[in-house]
Parts: structure tokens; C-alpha cells; sequence
């Protein structure tokens, strides 16, 4: 079963390679969508792709890459929708 979620995650995560590693994580999975920088210091996500792999770039994004310190995410589960070909990092 395909799946979306929306996440905004705060604390520090940026200038640490969130971005890129959520990216790097994302493909891995197969997961498309995309990821960037907030004006608040926070990231925002969008993943689409298999249900069970969406979930665990979530729990991923829970923890970031080494040095991030998240302090919270707020996911938003949603339709799939299939709008995205691939998962990009927007600037």
C-alpha cells in the first residue's frame, strides 16, 4: 500500500547535513518527494512511496544524521498522490 507524509522538524537541523542524508536515506528506500530548509531553522519533508518504507524514513527523520538534534516532528499522513518522479532536495 503506497502512503504520503508531511513532516515539519524542529530543533537543530540545519547546517548539519539533514537535508543531503534525508535525501541519501530517502533514495535508498526507493521514496520520492522532497526536503528543505525553513525560514525557522526547521525542515520540512515530503515522502510518497510503499507504506512500510515512508514509516521508516519518518522514525529516521525522528533521530537526522549525526549532529542533528531534533527536537520535534509533526507528521501529517496523507493520500499518495504519485506527483513526484524522484526525491530532491529544494532550495
Amino acid at each position: 500500500m503506497k502512503s504520503r507524509a508531511h513532516l515539519f522538524i524542529s530543533g537543530m537541523v540545519q547546517g548539519v547535513f539533514f537535508r543531503y542524508t534525508t535525501k541519501s536515506e530517502a533514495d535508498r528506500l526507493g521514496l520520492k518527494g522532497w526536503v528543505k530548509n525553513l525560514m525557522d531553522a526547521g525542515v520540512e519533508v515530503i515522502i510518497e512511496g510503499e507504506k512500510g518504507d515512508v514509516e521508516k524514513l519518518v522514525a529516521w527523520c525522528h533521530v537526522g544524521p549525526p549532529g542533528a538534534i531534533v527536537r520535534s516532528v509533526d507528521c501529517e499522513w496523507g493520500d499518495f498522490t504519485g506527483e513526484y518522479s524522484f526525491f530532491s532536495i529544494k532550495y
